[in-house]
C-alpha cells in the first residue's frame, strides 16, 4: 500500500497582539547528568531551537511572543543529545502561550500534564474533538505494520487498507467540519479550516461560508486574516486567471522568467528532493514531457530545497531523470518567492498554464496530467 503522511496544517492561534512574554516550567522523571530540554519550532521554513538544562528533574523556558506557537518539547534524559535518539525520543507537541504554565511529569514529557495554559487545554479540546480518525489511522498503521510480506503483496489486503484509510480522511473532514459550526470564536476553528483548506485543496467554494460563520473577532485575529489572505491568493490563482510572472535563478544562476515560455503549455511544477510524495510522482512528470514535449509542452520545475542544499536539488534531479526540464529555486525552502506568491502550501504541487499565460488546469497527478494533455494538445 502506497501510504501518505498528512500533515496536520496547525495555524498559531491568535492570543496576543502585543508583545509579551512567557514561562514554560517543566518537570520529568529522573534524568542522567548532561540531560537537556529542547524547543523546536519553525517560522518561514527555518527551524529554531532552544535547549535548557535539566536539575533536579525540573527545567524552564522563558521568551516573549506576539501570539502563541506551535512547538516540540523533547527532552534528551541520558544527555547524549538529540541525535543519539533517532526516532526514539521522548517528545511532545504543545504551544507556547503568553502565559505562566507548567509541563509536568513523574516520568515521560510525553505523559506529562499541562496546567495554566488556556491554549493548550483548547488544543487538547480538539484533539479529542477529532480523536476518532486518530484512533482510526492507529489502526490502520498496527494492521500495515504487523502484516506479512505476502500480505502486504496482496491486492485485496491493501484495498481494504487504503478503503479504510480514506474513509478515516473522510471522517476527520466531517469532524473538522462539525467543530467549526459548533465553535465559531475557538481559534481551533481557523486551525480545522487550514486542514481542510489542504486537504480539499483550497476549495474556496466551501471554505468560504465556513470563515464567514465565525466571528467578527476570530477574524480579525492575526490567525483569521492569515487564512482570509490565503483565500484571496487562491481567488487570483483560479481557473482562468493570469499565472503570475516571475523570475528566478535556474541551477546554473541563470535568470529565467515564466513570461520567457509564452506560447508553450507549461507545467509549472512545485517539488523538493527531501519530498517523498514529489520524488514518487515525478516519473508521471516524466513520462508526460517525454509524450507532449515535441507538442509545445515543457515543464518548469521549482524546487523549495532548503539553504545550502544546492547538492541535494542537483543529486535528486539526475537520479529522478529530470534534466530535459528548466529548474529554478532560490534554495529558501518554504519561503521560496515563487511558492509565495503563488500560495503553496505544500508540495507536490503543480499549475498547467496554456500558451496565453493562463492557469488552466492544478494539482494533475499521474493519469490525471496524461488525459489533460492529451484533451488540450492531442484533440485542441
Amino acid at each position: 500500500m502506497k501510504r501518505g503522511i498528512l500533515l496536520a496544517a496547525l495555524v498559531l492561534p491568535a492570543m496576543a497582539f502585543a508583545q509579551q512574554a512567557y514561562t514554560l516550567k517543566g518537570k520529568v522523571g529522573q534524568t542522567a547528568p548532561g540531560a537537556k530540554a529542547y524547543l523546536d519550532r519553525r517560522v518561514n521554513g527555518e527551524t529554531f531551537l532552544d535547549s535548557a538544562v535539566i536539575k533536579d528533574g525540573s527545567f524552564e523556558f522563558k521568551g516573549t511572543l506576539k501570539s502563541p506557537y506551535l512547538v516540540m518539547l523533547t527532552v534528551d534524559h541520558n544527555g547524549t543529545g538529540l541525535a543519539g535518539h533517532g526516532m526514539d525520543m521522548d517528545r511532545r507537541l504543545l504551544y507556547l502561550d503568553n502565559a505562566k504554565f507548567t509541563v509536568a511529569s513523574n516520568g515521560n514529557i510525553s505523559d506529562a500534564v499541562i496546567t495554566g495554559s488556556p491554549v493548550n487545554k483548547e488544543f487538547d479540546r480538539y484533539k479529542l474533538f477529532i480523536s476518532a480518525y486518530d484512533s482510526a489511522m492507529a489502526g490502520i498503521n498496527k494492521d500495515y505494520g504487523s502484516a506479512t510480506d505476502a500480505q502486504r503483496s496482496d491486492t485485496a489486503f491493501t484495498n481494504q487498507l487504503n478503503t479504510r484509510f480514506h474513509a478515516a480522511i473522510d471522517e476527520k473532514k466531517a469532524l473538522q467540519r462539525r467543530f467549526i459550526s459548533e465553535n465559531p470564536n475557538s481559534f481551533f476553528s481557523i486551525v480545522a479550516l487550514k486542514e481542510l483548506a489542504v486537504m480539499n485543496n483550497m476549495n474556496l467554494k466551501e471554505l468560504t461560508p465556513m470563515y464567514n460563520s465565525l466571528t467578527a473577532a476570530l477574524k480579525k485575529s492575526p490567525a483569521g486574516q492569515e487564512f482570509y489572505q490565503s483565500m484571496e491568493t487562491e481567488k487570483a490563482l483560479g481557473i482562468g486567471a493570469p499565472a503570475p510572472d516571475f523570475t528566478q535563478n535556474d541551477i546554473n544562476d541563470k535568470p529565467v522568467k515564466l513570461s520567457d515560455f509564452r506560447g508553450k503549455y507549461v507545467l509549472l511544477d512545485f517539488w523538493a528532493s527531501w519530498c517523498g510524495p514529489c520524488r514518487a510522482e515525478n516519473p508521471n512528470v516524466v513520462a508526460a514531457y517525454r509524450k507532449f514535449h515535441d507538442k509545445n509542452f515543457m515543464v518548469l520545475s521549482v524546487s523549495l530545497d532548503q539553504p545550502g542544499k544546492k547538492a541535494a536539488w542537483l543529486g535528486a534531479i539526475e537520479k529522478d531523470g529530470l534534466q530535459d526540464f528548466v529548474h529554478v529555486s532560490d534554495l529558501k525552502y518554504w519561503d521560496n518567492a515563487v511558492a509565495r506568491r503563488y500560495g503553496v502550501r505544500g508540495v507536490p504541487t503543480n499549475y498547467l498554464i496554456s500558451p496565453d499565460g493562463k492557469i488552466i488546469a492544478k494539482n494533475l497527478r499521474g493519469e490525471q496530467l496524461d488525459k489533460q494533455l492529451t484533451t488540450l494538445i492531442t484533440n485542441p
